[in-house]
């Protein structure tokens, strides 16, 4: 179940896609060793997998968990295997054909679920200990990819995902929330935890420091998670979708002594999501 009712403001400060590039890693390792990030999520299909792995484990009370990739992505399992929701190798880049596709084709829900259930197979072989489950681009909000995770629950220990639901005033909020309180009534239902709300959806890939300071100093009570895409510098393989993101200020606002000072000054604690 959530955690609104707390008055105690509690922050999780997530580093999204790690194993995705050297760069990225760094950056995870870096923000948690010398910042305030808590939290990452794991890439299992992605080139630098192992050198994240590696890392992770050098930093035990990090909480990692796992990145479902679904879409834009790279899948666990051979192309072949997947040919109703793959092309030239890659999941396909159009969330809202994939989207309906995993919803109307029984066969792409059979690849699909083939799929998901590698990359917690592949997140188990870590050995490492699972803090949580979201997905890229946050299509775990899809109800299907949703339902295939709560059926994995309890077989891969999933005891927390990200509620993507954020205050905010624009219009893509507005059209999301029955699916954000569908969402939240089938993970209360499965008893699964979550964040109250989450702070970076509308400033994805530019989550600076002034946005984050504004964030803390208007963190509401309850469970937030700011999410973030650091990296220490640019990679060769970058995703050209991604080409604007300020990956760099990302990282750096992480780290910034403002940033610590502002929490340290604060009645904010700082968690994970096994800690929620």
């Amino acid at each position: 179940m959530g955690s609104g009712e707390r008055s105690l403001k509690r922050l999780i400060v997530t580093g999204d896609d790690f194993g995705i590039s050297i760069p990225v890693n760094e950056a995870i390792e870096k923000a948690y060793t010398g910042g305030i990030l808590t939290t990452t999520c794991l890439m299992v299909g992605e080139s630098c997998v192992e050198d994240a792995v590696s890392r992770a484990k050098r930093l035990p009370q990090l909480g990692v968990g796992l990145h479902v990739v679904v879409a834009r992505g790279k899948p666990t399992l051979s192309p072949k295997e997947l040919p109703t929701i793959t092309a030239d190798g890659f999941f396909h880049d159009n969330l809202i054909g994939a989207g309906f596709r995993y919803f109307f084709s029984k066969r792409a829900r059979s690849e699909l679920r083939a799929e998901i259930r590698a990359q917690f197979e592949a997140f188990q072989k870590t050995g490492l200990m699972l803090d949580h489950v979201n997905a890229h681009n946050h299509m775990h909000l899809h109800p299907t990819i949703l339902g295939i995770i709560l059926e994995l629950a309890e077989e891969f220990g999933v005891k927390a995902v990200r509620l993507p639901a954020e205050n905010s005033q624009n219009l893509g909020s507005f059209l999301l929330t029955p699916w954000i309180a569908l969402m939240r009534r089938r993970l209360r239902r499965a008893g699964i935890r979550f964040n109250d709300q989450i702070v970076g959806i509308s400033e994805t890939g530019m989550l600076d420091k002034t946005t984050l300071l504004a964030a803390i100093d208007q963190l509401p009570d309850g469970v937030t998670e700011v999410f973030s895409h650091p990296a220490t510098k640019p990679w060769e393989s970058m995703d050209p979708k991604a080409s604007a993101f300020k990956f760099e200020e990302e990282f750096e606002a992480l780290v910034a002594p403002e940033v610590t000072a502002a929490i340290n000054k604060s009645d904010i604690s700082l968690a994970t999501f096994r800690d929620i």
